[in-house]
Parts: C-alpha cells; structure tokens; sequence
C-alpha cells in the first residue's frame, strides 16, 4: 500500500473509534445531529447514519433476544474467535451495550496458571456456561489450543490431537445438555490486520490492546492460517457449526454478525406488564442531613 493509503485507512479507523463514543449517546430521534458533525463528506456522513440506524434497530432485537432467553429459561453460548484485531471485542461490545449482564455477560478468560494447566482441558471453561435464562458470550474460548497454544507450541503434538478428538463430543454434551452453541470466526486480510495493528501503536488509547504475542502471531500469519484451515475443518459440526464473518469492514461485520445471531434463535416479543411509578411517601418527620463538605467529590468540571 501506499503512504497516502496507510494514512487514509489509519484515518478512517480513527472515526470509527470515535464512532464508539457516540453509540450511547444517540438515540434514533436524535440521530440525524450526525449531520452537523465533521466528516469527509456527505457519502461517509449517510453511511454512518445509516449504520446506527441498523445498530440501534438490532440492538432493540437483543434486548428482545434477552427478555425472551430470561422468560424461557434458555441457554445460550457464543464463541467469537479470529484473528488478532479481527474485531471481536467490537461486536461483542455492541451485542452487550444495551443488555442486562445479569442475563449476557462476557467471558475472557487470561492464559491458564499452572493449576489450571494439570487439569482436564475443557475444565476451567465449565464453571462459566449459562445457567438457564443466561447468555454467555467467550471473546476466545477453548479453541485457544487450535490456535495460539498449536502456533506458539505451548501444547504438544498428543495433547493437539486428543483436543481434535475431543472437542466434538464435548460440544454434542453442551447441545444435548440444553445449551445452543454459536460459534464465528472473524476474518480479516492481512493488509487489514496490519492496518489495525499500525493504529494501535500510534494510538495511546489502543497501545493496551498490543501485546507481545500479538506482534509475534502478526509474524507467523501463515501458520495461524494453515491452524485455522484445520481447526475449522475438524470442528465444524453438525450440532454447532462454524460461522465465519468477513470483517475488513468494521460496521459491516458487526451488522451481518448481530443480524445472523438474532435469526440463528427463534426469540419473540415478551410481554412486559404495565410499570406504574408509585408516589413517593412523604413524612413530616424525615430531615435530609447535609453530606460534609470533606466527602464531596471537587467539582473541577
């Protein structure tokens, strides 16, 4: 790619960066103040208003999606896996800005300490699955050992196989135990994954996102391809197939993923029951005390 390419895509990511600070900002009635914010023109101003437009309606879905699995008493669990700076965490942030994290909360479990090592492979994702009326959603999951821990060698050849072999059985439990198993794997090109990662490093508000790891797995793309080739092939299953997302495009990706995850469960409306504000009692007794002036938190804004 060109300079001025690298400049212009490194640009566009910054927006939509930015774009996350708005989502809970706006509301479908107020949406149309994006047209007094600066952008590089009306194209890109109509397609951002367009993808909150869709956003907000999906995100009126989950909620929807969320009030039925709590009434239900469903169980659900969502594997996002992918490449590094795929967009995993933004489409796992958009399914859950609006959501009840009683009722969907998110798993992303750090690297297993040496306990946790000695145990059955599967062992430590288990206390995590969703009692009935949850939502869990793994940003990364078991698949690990597929991925990082096969590239980095931080499993044997054996241990690879057995998780080959066992992998599938465990899933059939986890459907035939009640729970629907989703999985997606985020896709992205190289030049994109190098875009990402080049904004993360002149980004300070991103640099976290850059770990040791990540750049070594940036250098071995092709053996992270070859492990997600088989990995896909040898796990794609009938009662939990995989489902693969094309996210060069950020908010396309999000859209096309939340839209299929709504149609892949046969949710409906709840009824709620009418909320009526009761008046609040009043006695003629009750004094309000002053908070010290001490305890204040210094109004600097």
């Amino acid at each position: 790619m060109s300079e001025d390419e690298i400049k212009r895509r490194l640009h566009s990511d910054l927006l939509d960066g930015y774009d996350e600070e708005l989502e809970m900002e706006l509301e479908d009635r107020n949406i149309d103040q994006l047209a007094g914010l600066p952008t590089d023109g009306d194209v890109y101003r109509q397609a951002r208003q367009r993808y909150f437009r869709e956003l907000f309606r999906l995100q009126g879905e989950l909620v929807k999606l969320q009030d039925w699995v709590a009434t239900t008493r469903r169980k659900v669990v969502i594997v996002f896996e992918g490449r590094d700076a795929a967009g995993k965490g933004g489409v796992i942030k958009r399914i859950t800005q609006r959501l009840n994290p009683r009722v969907c909360r998110v798993v992303a479990l750090p690297a297993p300490n040496d306990r946790e090592k000695t145990q059955w492979y599967f062992q430590r994702y288990v206390p995590h699955l969703p009692a009935g009326g949850e939502i869990v959603l793994f940003d990364r999951s078991w698949y690990n050992r597929a991925g990082v821990e096969r590239v980095m060698g931080f499993c044997s050849d054996g241990e690879l196989e057995e998780f080959f072999r066992t992998v599938p059985e465990f899933e059939k439990m986890l459907v035939r135990s009640g729970i629907q198993l989703i999985k997606y794997w985020f896709s992205i090109s190289d030049e994109e994954q190098e875009i990402r990662f080049l904004g993360r490093i002149h980004d300070p508000l991103k640099q976290w996102k850059l770990s040791p790891m990540d750049l070594e797995s940036r250098r071995r793309w092709e053996d992270y391809t070859r492990a997600k080739e088989d990995m896909l092939e040898r796990t794609h299953i009938r009662e939990a197939p995989w489902w693969v997302v094309p996210a060069d495009d950020k908010k396309t990706a999000r859209l096309n993923c939340i839209s299929h995850l709504l149609a892949q469960i046969p949710y409906n409306e709840t009824e709620r029951p009418d909320v009526v504000l009761p008046p609040r009692e009043r006695h003629e007794d009750y004094e309000r005390h002053p908070v010290p002036a001490s305890m204040i938190v210094p109004q600097v804004f």
